[in-house]
């Protein structure tokens, strides 16, 4: 499973074939626990919403409002940035759980972006869904640079929350 979502996270064309070769095991031994790529890439999902929703969930059980919730989560998200990317490559439109699973996660995220607004977090004029893919921006950036060895995941973190929340132009 981890090398699935290391390869399809920046392969997503990748064969079975390869994920099997990345894993360090025979193409036999990923077709005794997935009948197919379709079935793996299933599974991969369910596990990928499943340790995000968790990290997520655990970030803002300390948070004190909306806003200091969505810098936790942000924080916890950034390590799991191989899952964040895996998702963001594949649709599972055809797949009614995931599909459940993606609207629930998408609704939440609203709500927070929106709570976190009435907090004075958020410009009243952008709108969600513009704040939401900032998020999911700042997830990716913060996972690449962490993997390329750039920053650790608290550098990381720190510094996608400060772009997102400050921007990146020089102070006046």
């Amino acid at each position: 499973m981890e090398a699935g979502f290391r390869l399809l996270s920046s392969d997503p064309a990748a064969s079975l074939s390869q994920i099997a070769e990345h894993a360090g095991v025979g193409r036999a031994t990923l077709h005794r626990h997935f009948t197919g790529r379709e079935d793996l890439l299933r599974e991969l999902a369910l596990r990928a919403y499943e340790e995000m929703d968790q990290a997520a969930e655990k970030a803002a059980e300390m948070a004190t409002t909306y806003s200091d919730a969505l810098r936790l989560i942000l924080e916890a998200l950034i390590p799991l940035g191989d899952r964040h990317g895996f998702l963001a490559h594949f649709g599972f439109d055809g797949d009614a759980a995931l599909a459940d699973e993606i609207a629930r996660q998408a609704r939440e995220t609203q709500e927070m972006i929106d709570a976190a607004r009435t907090e004075g977090l958020f410009d009243p004029a952008v709108p969600t869904r513009w704040i939401e893919r900032l998020i999911d921006a700042a997830i990716m950036t913060g996972w690449e640079s962490v993997r390329a060895g750039e920053t650790t995941p608290g550098q990381a973190s720190s510094l996608a929350w400060t772009s997102l929340i400050e921007g990146v132009g020089a102070k006046s």
